[in-house]
């Protein structure tokens, strides 16, 4: 009797939600309240909200209660890429493109298909890549403040798939991950995906709070470190060079693995030196092009301590055996020639143009990011609801992000995410003179 009685208060209350008679954004009555009210145990009530959650129909945030969501957006919104009118403006993702890349491609196309070595490209390419590309991306990443060979580098389906295969290789079901409390969707969803136990740690402005990644690395087995050093997603930071010492002080005393994700490092220019760079022996460095080149050009590489080497090798054989050989050749054409500087070159102008064009039409709002970055960091007043406002938004023909897929922590902080790469200047100009009207307009409702 007592389950079924449950099973009907979450029944209700769900009811009630998507029928807007519990609006978005309503705070629920505290566990202990709801307790009390329907005569059931705190520890029910904990029960029901948890199943309302876990339904997509609430929000729990530490230290101020329990929401109602708005249902309109949906709870993998910003992970999952989802599918946006045809006339709205995605400021959820970054499809970055510059004028003349088409070109180059038939070019790199007509070149390919002219070479001597057309025929190797239709057979199966060794699991980690020719040796001729990856010296080409050692070369590349000699740029990049990184001295290596082919021998250490994996060439992987995008930077994504590196993630994967890092993920595969270094690490077990219940290992304990550090993380920043806000992180990149994408190695959330792989930590779900293999059962990996995430451990925030709080950010400052600067990068991740070091004594409290010392805190945990003193009290439980981290296997290993995410991190972002060089212009994190979502908030812009790049790590600096004492904190970067830290940091790889901090993995060689305690042990973990430290995975690097660079893949907007080509953003910033003269960062700090590589994590890889100073630390060989203990990081995972993931990178690709289809930030900084083309989200097409699925072309991606890993640089690995040489005892990492077989187990990330069999990753890949395990998930796509090899990686297209024809738009690795054209990826490795594109570095060699110099494209990839140049490309990249023109895309931190780009960034830089439309960093500078948020800050004049979201002037006022306190906007967290980077000079050359393609986001920026918009926090909410406190008693905002974010869902709401990306409702509002939605209804006006603009996609955006909530912090919710960024969040590793019990608490969701009232933020969104905006994209700027995604649609032209004039467009980008009236869109987020939008974004700034509703968000004024919904802090004073």
């Amino acid at each position: 009797m007592a389950a079924a009685r449950y099973k009907k208060l979450v029944d209700t209350l769900a009811a009630n939600i998507r029928a807007g008679r519990l609006a978005p954004g309503v705070r629920l009555p505290t566990h202990r309240a709801l307790a009390a009210r329907e005569g059931i145990a705190v520890v029910t009530a904990t029960r029901v909200y948890a199943e309302l959650e876990a339904m997509g129909l609430v929000s729990r945030e530490q230290g101020r209660g329990t929401f109602v969501r708005d249902i309109a957006v949906s709870a993998g919104h910003g992970i999952d890429q989802q599918a946006v009118a045809t006339d709205a403006v995605d400021l959820n993702f970054n499809y970055p493109s510059l004028p003349g890349q088409a070109d180059l491609l038939r070019q790199a196309l007509r070149e390919v298909a002219t070479s001597g070595d057309i025929d190797s490209l239709l057979r199966y390419q060794p699991h980690r890549g020719r040796p001729q590309d990856r010296a080409s991306i050692a070369r590349h990443l000699g740029r990049r403040g990184i001295t290596t060979d082919g021998d250490r580098i994996l060439i992987t389906n995008g930077a994504q798939h590196g993630l994967a295969i890092t993920v595969m290789a270094t690490l077990s079901a219940g290992d304990v991950v550090a993380v920043d409390a806000l992180t990149y969707p994408g190695f959330k969803v792989l930590a779900h995906a293999l059962h990996l136990d995430l451990e925030p740690i709080p950010t400052t402005t600067d990068g991740p709070d070091l004594d409290a990644l010392e805190k945990l690395c003193a009290t439980r087995p981290v296997r290993a470190i995410y991190t972002m050093p060089t212009l994190h997603n979502p908030l812009g930071w790049v790590m600096s060079a004492t904190d970067r010492t830290r940091l790889i002080r901090i993995a060689r005393r305690h042990g973990p693995l430290i995975i690097e994700d660079a893949s907007y490092a080509y953003l910033v220019e003269d960062p700090p030196p590589p994590l890889a760079a100073t630390a060989p022996e203990s990081t995972v460095y993931v990178s690709g092009l289809s930030k900084s080149i083309a989200t097409g050009l699925r072309v991606g590489f890993v640089l690995a301590p040489p005892s990492r080497i077989p187990s990330l090798e069999r990753a890949i054989r395990a998930t796509t055996w090899n990686t297209p050989a024809l738009t690795t050749a054209i990826a490795c054409r594109w570095l060699d020639d110099g494209t990839v500087n140049q490309l990249e070159a023109q895309k931190r102008d780009d960034a830089r143009a439309r960093q500078a064009l948020a800050g004049q039409e979201l002037a006022g709002l306190p906007l967290i990011s980077h000079p050359s970055s393609y986001f920026t960091w918009l926090p909410l007043p406190d008693d905002a609801r974010a869902d709401r406002l990306t409702a509002t938004l939605a209804r006006q023909l603009i996609s955006v992000t909530t912090a919710e897929p960024f969040t590793t922590s019990t608490h969701t902080p009232q933020a969104l995410r905006l994209a700027l790469g995604s649609t032209g200047l004039d467009s980008l100009r009236s869109t987020l003179r939008t974004v700034r009207r509703v968000a004024i307009e919904d802090a004073h409702a």
